[in-house]
């Protein structure tokens, strides 16, 4: 395998000086998918650009490049809107109950847009007006706002108790005129038992039907409020009062359920203490973690959670890192080590510095960005909404005409098909239907957090659950990505001064190889000589001036280019690259003065996961790598993937993913976050895996294993696949519920009471299903 040198691992540049190596990363922010940032900082203006490493591929081409593979030009990050607030919203009842708010809100003239989302109780709103304004709007709609402030609540809102006590008390009251009507008490008294039931259990839903109405939203509360109020109208009083009592049972259990669903995430939050133990002088002093600066040492003990993102300063231990990576196995963390918030400090005495704030850790973070991903609607979520605006106004219109127009064609009495029509306004509302997705999804997603991967919505959950081909980056994905020198052939110099050359050359480069040569050198004990003019050469390699001549240090492929002779060096460089080594050759272009001979690890998590992923029925599992054809071969015999592509720039690869897609296949490509931009950004899905003190990856990726592993990715895979089948389950069951309500209404084999239970049960149904995949392990 040559020395690839294209930085297909790494996005980093480098440069260096005669006297040393200062280094300008140029720093690229991919988003992978249609979000893309590009951010290409120039060098400091006290630094000129010819000290730095001359890339032959310029920025505003690698610029274009990645653009090319999503449609679009590179923009910057867009700012955050100072005006954008995210509220918890308590007492939805349903899913309907989202769009009648979002809807009394739109009215509103300080409100720019807004978002309700049921699944996660959470309204993020763009307003001008105060946050006063907006939470007493909400409360005129029927709901309780609170402010959330970054990743915590401003004040925790109180659980609504009301609708406990009215549906016991308003079940009290059916229950005493339904034993009324067998006894000799006036049938009076019995009606009026259950008028007060039907105010008392009825008076929520009638107020948020008036909310509705008023914002022109035909939500589930506007049909049963009607519905109740035409039974009572024909006398139907039992039949009123039932369907109050049941709707107010199936609301109870549909929040019940989202509740628990909801928790997942809010769990997360619950991970890192709120408080901490800072060292002020030689006294430790305990102090919230909103209170604590970046730059402050905290201590934490044996036993206790890591309240801050930090670095050790002092002390050893192992640190269950599982709330963030999801790894069993804890880690062990010394000086200089990362360790985050929320994760557990097995044993041992640590002092940590504070690397970031309370609002910006990576739980933080996570928390976030599952949020956000629980609120973006799914294609499947996107089609049902449509689908229920068009059947509701449908039914509705089905039930006004059922009333009226068999009675006016004398087929009939006006008081029987009233009460059908009554059952069609019940049946009118797609409940279970509306809600079938995204409580899925957010079950889904909520489990995956806490398993250390994060999944960015529900559109990627749908496509990982039906991605037919994985494409995955070689180096420190499927490998370890931290090679190793294995042989060192000198034939124009001696070894020390060949290793002193390949030292100067590769000092400030971050390729995993370059890091290797120097690494190797500098165990060696040889010192760099004095260089000037560096220059990378992306794909090939590396060059300088030494003692006034170019000196390079690349691949076979760089030195074919120079027209170098090669001698009697190539045919042991022909049998190490079929042995699986990474050459280094080392020269100038009129010979070459030896080679180094580099091998990296195959992971052995990597072998596992691909193992389980065969075992999952994915049948096309794809190696893309910048190597030679032997080292290829070499880690795709010892993975087991069913195809590899080598000798690929990053523009190759983008191809290489095209190419799968043209044959068919949905694609996902998985890489460490940052790298082969263009192929991540072309795939139908890109999973980065080392998310946990990766910013970049977990702010680009459409997933992120959080471990620097593989091994969560066939849960990942699993996960979306029953994730889309019980989806579909939840939808073919609401849909089922629906036809057979609908035809039993016309035989008068259904009741009105039966018409709210095959809603809102189906609603409760349809709630417990989704909640299976909390379980999913």
């Amino acid at each position: 395998m040559s020395h690839d040198h294209n930085h297909d691992d790494s996005n980093k540049e480098s440069c260096c000086t005669d006297q040393g190596c200062t280094t300008n990363r140029h720093p690229k922010e991919l988003k992978f998918k249609k979000s893309l940032t590009l951010i290409q900082p120039s060098p400091p203006p006290s630094q000129p650009k010819d000290d730095c490493c001359a890339n032959e591929t310029l920025p505003e081409e690698s610029s274009a490049m990645v653009a090319d593979a999503i449609g679009r030009k590179p923009t910057h990050g867009a700012q955050p809107n100072e005006h954008a607030r995210t509220y918890a919203i308590v007492g939805m009842d349903c899913s309907s109950c989202a769009l009648t708010l979002e809807k009394h809100l739109k009215a509103h003239a300080a409100v720019a847009s807004v978002n309700v989302h049921f699944a996660t109780g959470k309204m993020a709103i763009e307003h001008d007006n105060s946050v006063e304004e907006i939470i007493r709007e909400v409360a005129k709609a029927g709901y309780t706002a609170s402010l959330l402030s970054g990743k915590r609540r401003i004040s925790e809102p109180k659980t609504d108790k009301s609708g406990l006590y009215s549906f016991v008390l308003s079940g009290v009251l059916l229950l005493c005129g339904w034993l009324s009507s067998y006894t000799n008490v006036s049938p009076l008294l019995t009606d009026l038992l259950y008028a007060v039931s039907i105010v008392i259990g009825g008076y929520k839903p009638a107020r948020s039907a008036y909310y509705a109405i008023k914002s022109r939203a035909l939500d589930m509360n506007v049909l049963m409020t009607a519905a109740v109020i035409g039974a009572a109208a024909i006398g139907e009083w039992f039949e009123g009062a039932t369907v109050v009592w049941l709707f107010a049972l199936g609301n109870l259990l549909q929040t019940h359920s989202m509740e628990k669903t909801r928790n997942s995430i809010r769990n997360l939050l619950e991970l890192a203490p709120s408080e901490a133990w800072v060292a002020s002088g030689k006294q430790l002093v305990r102090r919230a973690v909103e209170d604590i600066a970046i730059g402050d040492v905290i201590v934490v003990k044996p036993g206790d959670k890591i309240p801050l993102d930090g670095t050790v300063m002092q002390g050893e231990s192992s640190i269950n890192q599982a709330p963030i990576t999801g790894e069993s196995i804890p880690v062990d963390k010394s000086i200089g080590d990362p360790v985050y918030a929320g994760t557990i400090n097995e044993h041992g005495l640590l002092e940590i510095q504070v690397t970031k704030l309370a609002a910006d850790t990576t739980l933080a973070r996570i928390t976030d960005l599952v949020e956000q991903a629980q609120g973006k609607k799914a294609p499947t979520e996107a089609f049902v909404d449509r689908f229920a605006r068009i059947y509701t106004p449908i039914v509705f219109a089905l039930a006004v005409t059922v009333m009226v127009l068999p009675p006016v064609l004398g087929s009939g009495t006006w008081e029987e098909w009233f009460y059908k029509g009554l059952e069609l306004l019940v049946i009118a509302c797609p409940c279970a239907l509306v809600i079938s997705t995204p409580v899925a999804i957010v079950s889904a997603i909520g489990n995956a957090a806490r398993h250390g991967v994060l999944i960015k919505g529900g559109a990627f959950l749908e496509v990982t659950g039906r991605i037919s081909a994985i494409a995955f980056d070689k180096t420190g994905t499927l490998t370890e990505g931290r090679p190793k020198v294995a042989a060192v052939i000198a034939t124009g110099a001696t070894e020390e001064e060949l290793l002193s050359i390949a030292y100067t050359l590769e000092q400030c480069a971050t390729h995993p190889i370059a890091r290797a040569v120097v690494h190797y050198t500098v165990g060696k004990g040889i010192s760099p000589r004095s260089g000037d003019r560096p220059r990378n050469l992306v794909g090939r390699g590396v060059s300088g001036y030494l003692d006034g001549r170019e000196h390079y240090a690349g691949n076979l492929r760089l030195f074919e280019e120079l027209n170098t002779p090669l001698g009697d060096i190539e045919s042991l460089i022909r049998s190490l690259q079929q042995d699986g080594h990474s050459i280094v050759l080392v020269g100038t272009q009129q010979r070459i003065l030896g080679a180094l001979a580099v091998a990296d690890t195959v992971r052995e998590s990597s072998v596992t996961a691909l193992r389980d992923l065969r075992r999952a029925g994915m049948q096309h599992i794809v190696m893309l790598t910048g190597d030679n054809e032997g080292t290829a071969q070499r880690v795709a015999a010892h993975t087991g993937v069913s195809r590899y592509m080598a000798q690929l720039l990053p523009e190759h690869k983008m191809a290489a993913v095209k190419q799968l897609q043209d044959e068919g296949h949905l694609v996902a490509m998985v890489g460490d976050g940052i790298n082969d931009a263009p192929a991540l950004a072309t795939a139908d899905v890109g999973i980065a895996m080392g998310g946990a003190g990766t910013d970049t990856a977990m702010e680009t990726a459409d997933i992120v294993l959080m471990a620097d592993n593989l091994e969560k990715l066939p849960y990942t895979v699993n996960l979306s696949r029953q994730a889309i089948r019980i989806i579909k389950q939840n939808i073919g069951f609401s849909l089922l519920i629906k036809a057979a309500a609908l035809l039993l209404i016309f035989p008068d084999l259904l009741t009105l009471w039966m018409a709210v239970i095959s809603d809102t049960g189906a609603a409760v149904i349809v709630i417990l299903n989704s909640m299976r995949l909390l379980k999913v392990r």
